[in-house]
């Protein structure tokens, strides 16, 4: 079992910045690659990073590119998504997921990932 805790939501102007982070537990951190996903209301989920184990591999939704930075530290067990230069369509509850089945390569679809954290929310305001 892998348990995610997120942190770090909140409400921000436009322009300014968020880091999100996503604590884990439960099985080995290095094991498995990650990912932050969000949903607004109305729309689909949609992967906005990811990252294989070590993070040296990584993938951004071209909404996000430029902006937004994933990175992971495995000894803290944490995954993190920098979020700069925040737009009002950033606007979204943020999840961050594992997923036990990958691990080389970052995976982008949401059925690809086994466990999720409870989701935070992020308000950017214009």
């Amino acid at each position: 079992q892998v348990q995610l805790v997120e942190s770090g939501g909140g409400l921000v102007q436009a322009g300014g910045s968020l880091r999100l982070s996503c604590a884990a537990s439960g099985r080995t951190f290095s094991s498995y690659a990650m990912g932050w996903f969000r949903q607004a209301p109305g729309k689909e989920r949609e992967c906005v990073a990811a990252s294989n184990w070590s993070g040296s591999s990584t993938y951004y939704a071209d909404s996000v590119k430029g902006r937004f930075t994933i990175s992971r530290d495995n000894a803290k067990n944490t995954v993190y998504l920098q979020m700069n230069s925040l737009k009002p369509e950033d606007t979204a509850v943020y999840y961050c997921a594992a997923t036990t089945r990958y691990r080389s390569s970052p995976r982008t679809q949401d059925d690809e990932y086994n466990y999720w954290g409870q989701g935070t929310q992020v308000t950017v305001s214009s």
